[in-house]
């Protein structure tokens, strides 16, 4: 069984994590890791700072410094290219003397790909007018029509029929399937 692809934090020295990025990168296509190692990112938002004349100036800022992550499958030969990388200090997580770095898991690492716009939300605008089935919860069982999306707080809208009549109801988008 090939281990998972997953996210992991490497360790770079501050200021370099650009430069270790495209070395990275040169290396995997180099060394024919494009199967192992597939996305190399170092987080990075843009802010607006004023300058001592009050001028309002974009920087590009590093959300977090002396950090790349890097979605990668751990095997001998990826974990060898990425830690023998130039300014690589080393994996998070790794406690060095050959063990293998523990992976973020996806509830810490979504955020900060969402954040920086390396992965999109999911929306759910395609299930306005279909009747969906709620599986867990209080209204196990029942089916009702969507008539409204809340995209960012994952809820729906559902006409549920509840004491013979249609009663909107709010239901998070993990409890229903759609029918």
């Amino acid at each position: 069984m090939s281990p998972a692809v997953r996210w992991y934090i490497i360790q770079t020295y501050s200021g370099y994590e650009n430069a270790v990025k495209e070395d990275l990168e040169k290396r995997v296509a180099s060394m024919g890791m494009n199967e192992y190692i597939f996305r190399i990112v170092v987080p990075e938002e843009t802010v607006i700072e004023k300058n001592k004349d009050g001028k309002e100036k974009e920087k590009i800022k590093q959300i977090f410094p002396g950090y790349v992550f890097v979605e990668m499958q751990v095997t001998d030969e990826s974990w060898y290219v990425v830690r023998n990388t130039p300014r690589v200090t080393g994996f998070l997580g790794s406690s060095g003397g050959g063990t293998k770095p523990v992976p973020l898991p996806p509830d810490e690492i979504n955020p900060i790909l969402l954040k920086i716009g390396v992965i999109k939300k999911p929306t759910y605008n395609h299930l306005i007018g279909k009747t969906v089935e709620v599986i867990s919860g209080p209204w196990n069982g029942l089916k009702g029509k969507v008539e409204t999306v809340d995209n960012d707080q994952e809820k729906l809208i559902l006409n549920l029929d509840l004491f013979g009549r249609a009663t909107p109801t709010e239901i998070a988008v993990s409890d229903v399937k759609e029918i």
